[in-house]
């Protein structure tokens, strides 16, 4: 019996020059109309100009699942959400729905003056925005224009809101947005609550051979989604530079479904929602988060260490963080503002509770040595973190400064003077004098006993903060002279001295020492003070960004040859302070025996002592200078650093990469909710925005609101109102002002539009 052999695939299309429209459709298109082909064979035709018929053809192809959404889409030159238009009205009206409307003169605006001045009335006597546009026969958003127009000089056209008057000069005509706008607030009704999203499976077939270099963001008209607050991060993310920057560091991941743009995105949304860990995208739904990077559902834990992994392996965490610390210090900064005008220094210790054999330092918040890392911290004049490398095991904060200066000065890219302030940890005159030569002022507390400053010398000074609250000190500014090493030279510093009070009721006085000579006394103690930003920084991303977490499990091995300090060198050293102790003792003792000994008794007037008695009270004392002497020598014999290998063999530092990849997204995280929490601040009427600012942040970012993808060129975000009135009006003010930025969604031509809903107009009301 004979072989059967399997019947050869049929041809996608039979006539050439047609476009494939995924895997077994074809198009076709030529001044005689347009032609669709299903495994060569012809299914749909239209003559030039039916575009009804080329509609219909468009969505029944993405009925039937002949290719996915996208691809049509594309296939067709149309945006996805119009193709979900189109199905849409095929489904409600057939055919004819997909007839387009003829274009003509726009009719009379319903709002003239007096209409508008009766709506007015009828909102300032309390009725609704639904009674009120039931009474004078308008649509809702028509009462939410009327009540924004400014009738006083007769005008009855509305005010372009904000940021739309750039908007209009993009790629969109202005009449198609002022169209777009009157039907806003009445499409929104229309929208589906949590539909099925679009369907990525061609994409992720085509992923899973390699042939796709990243999924494009696809969103997909819906109502009610869950975490569509986390648009609202897009605008201050961008100002991080965090994808900017990586795009240029990595360029781009392996091919795949998930992009490096929707990795960094992901990751940045997902530490805002309050999972900063790779673990926490399983607490996460992922449709919810898909819905916002315009997926079907976000990564997995094992894709994003998958991923995260290959970008670690490249080794340019460092240059990716010296980018984006380009980018915060040069061009982040509010105009008038100079983020790098003050930089602080500061070691962290991130302790390590694994079963690796990690060398141990001291944290001085556990207050006793733990196996950890230490890194070395850089935070701009407000606090907030900029940059952060891997100390050496071992080193010292003055080290590891004297090694960061030529990367900051890198950084800052030009020869200005900048303000390095520090903590005591620092202190080295021969470093503040290294600083001061290569144009970097010390801004640092006094280390060690002083002198104190002469009460006449002590004077009010004032300095008055960003935010205008005025503080008062009284200070001396003195000037003194610290030595440098063991030749007796002398570094000129300023001396700011202040009288503070102690637990026990008395005083002291502490001193903060700059090589800063113009900028006040008042605002160098500000300055000093204001160090503490960066421990409040530290304290805060423990709890909410994981700042201490092990995002890596791996480890290598220590350089064996690597010289560190010698623990035998300290052990001899304690020996020879213990055998100088006795010897002290053992001194004072003997000299007291031979002052007793050489005291004659009363009455008698000479006293003999021989070299027996001289010998028995000084043996001792021969003894404990034996003893000291032999320590000394065991002391200075002793080498006083060593390989790594000779004390510790098969130690292992941490790995380094993935864990500076992840502080590089959390900083941004950070650096973007503080930046939405000082917009609510300084551009709201907010009224406790100094102490809430971040709290309403955080619940406007896991707030639910509607994804609008039907306007080409935009992305319009409708958030539900917040559960209290002041925090939606903060909100809706925040959106106008984001609105205004004109910000992109990461890998799409799509401007986004925030707006909240009033309550009034929201459709669960």
């Amino acid at each position: 019996m004979g072989v059967m052999t399997a019947q050869p695939p049929l041809p996608i299309a039979i006539e050439e020059g047609a476009v494939p429209v995924g895997a077994a459709v074809s198009l076709a298109e030529d001044a005689d109309g347009g032609r669709i082909f299903l495994h060569g064979q012809l299914i749909y035709a239209w003559d030039d100009g039916d575009t009804a018929t080329r509609r219909f053809a468009a969505a029944k192809l993405a009925d039937m699942k002949a290719a996915t959404v996208t691809e049509v889409a594309a296939g067709f030159g149309v945006d996805p959400g119009t193709l979900w238009l189109w199905r849409r009205e095929l489904k409600a009206s057939g055919v004819a729905g997909l007839v387009p409307e003829k274009r003509g003169p726009r009719g009379a605006s319903k709002l003239t003056p007096a209409l508008i001045s009766d709506i007015k009335v009828r909102r300032a006597g309390g009725d609704s925005f639904r009674t009120i546009a039931a009474a004078v026969d308008v649509s809702i958003f028509s009462v939410h224009r009327a009540l924004s127009m400014d009738t006083a000089d007769g005008a009855d056209t509305p005010a372009v809101p904000a940021g739309q008057g750039a908007a209009q000069t993009g790629p969109k005509p202005a009449q198609r947005e002022a169209e777009a706008d009157s039907t806003m607030a009445e499409a929104a009704k229309e929208l589906p609550v949590l539909p099925a999203p679009a369907d990525r499976s061609g994409e992720r077939a085509w992923a899973r051979s390699g042939l796709l270099e990243c999924a494009a963001p696809v969103f997909a008209p819906a109502a009610r989604v869950p975490l569509a607050g986390l648009f609202l991060a897009l605008p201050a993310l961008e100002r991080t530079g965090l994808l900017e920057c990586a795009k240029e560091t990595f360029g781009a991941l392996p091919n795949g479904f998930y992009g490096l743009e929707t990795i960094l995105t992901g990751a940045v949304f997902q530490a805002l929602a309050g999972e900063p860990r790779a673990e926490g995208i399983t607490r996460i739904d992922p449709a919810a988060l898909g819905r916002v990077l315009g997926l079907d559902r976000a990564p997995e834990v094992k894709t994003l260490r998958r991923k995260t992994a290959a970008l670690a392996s490249r080794g340019k965490a460092g240059d990716l963080l010296t980018a984006m610390a380009a980018r915060h210090l040069n061009g982040s900064a509010e105009p008038g503002q100079d983020l790098a005008a003050v930089l602080y220094v500061d070691g962290h210790v991130r302790a390590y509770q694994g079963t690796r054999k990690i060398g141990k330092i001291h944290s001085t918040r556990l207050k006793f040595p733990v196996p950890a890392t230490e890194e070395t911290w850089v935070a701009d004049t407000a606090g907030s973190p900029v940059l952060v490398v891997m100390a050496e095991p071992g080193a010292a904060l003055t080290g590891e400064l004297r090694r960061l200066l030529p990367q900051l000065r890198t950084i800052i890219g030009d020869d200005r003077r900048v303000l390095v302030g520090f903590d005591r940890g620092g202190w080295s005159p021969s470093l503040f004098q290294h600083m001061a030569e290569n144009n970097f002022d010390v801004l640092t507390w006094r280390k060690g006993p002083t002198e104190d400053v002469q009460p006449s010398h002590f004077a009010e000074v004032t300095h008055t903060d960003e935010h205008g609250q005025t503080r008062t000190w009284e200070a001396a500014d003195t000037q003194v002279g610290v030595p440098v090493g063991t030749t007796g030279e002398v570094f000129p510093m300023r001396q700011l001295s202040r009288q503070v009070n102690t637990p026990g009721g008395g005083s002291r006085q502490i001193h903060i020492l700059t090589t800063n000579t113009n900028m006040p006394a008042g605002e160098i103690i500000y300055r000093m003070g204001a160090r503490w930003r960066q421990e409040n920084y530290f304290r805060y991303a423990r709890i909410r960004f994981a700042l201490d977490s092990h995002d890596a499990y791996t480890s290598s091995d220590d350089d064996p040859e690597r010289s560190v300090p010698n623990p035998a060198k300290r052990k001899a050293y304690q020996q020879v302070l213990a055998a100088k102790t006795r010897y002290e003792k053992t001194l004072a003792e003997t000299d007291a025996a031979m002052l007793a000994a050489r005291t004659p008794p009363p009455g008698t007037s000479t006293v003999l002592i021989t070299n027996t008695i001289h010998n028995a009270i000084t043996a001792d004392l021969l003894t404990a200078e034996t003893a000291l002497e032999t320590a000394q020598t065991a002391h200075r014999e002793i080498p006083a650093r060593v390989p790594l290998g000779e004390i510790a063999a098969g130690q292992q530092v941490l790995e380094t990469e993935t864990k500076l990849l992840s502080h590089a997204i959390r900083m941004a995280a950070f650096n973007t909710a503080s930046t939405l929490a000082r917009e609510i601040r300084t551009n709201t009427g907010y009224a406790r925005g100094d102490d809430e600012a971040h709290a309403l942040i955080r619940q406007a970012l896991t707030h639910s609101g509607d994804i609008d993808p039907r306007i080409d060129g935009y992305l319009t975000i409708r958030l539900d109102p917040l559960p209290t009135r002041r925090a939606t009006t903060a909100i809706s003010e925040l959106c106008a002002h984001l609105t205004a930025t004109e910000t992109r969604y990461p890998g799409t031509d799509r401007i986004l539009r925030f707006e909240i809903k009033n309550k009034e107009t929201s459709p669960t009301n």
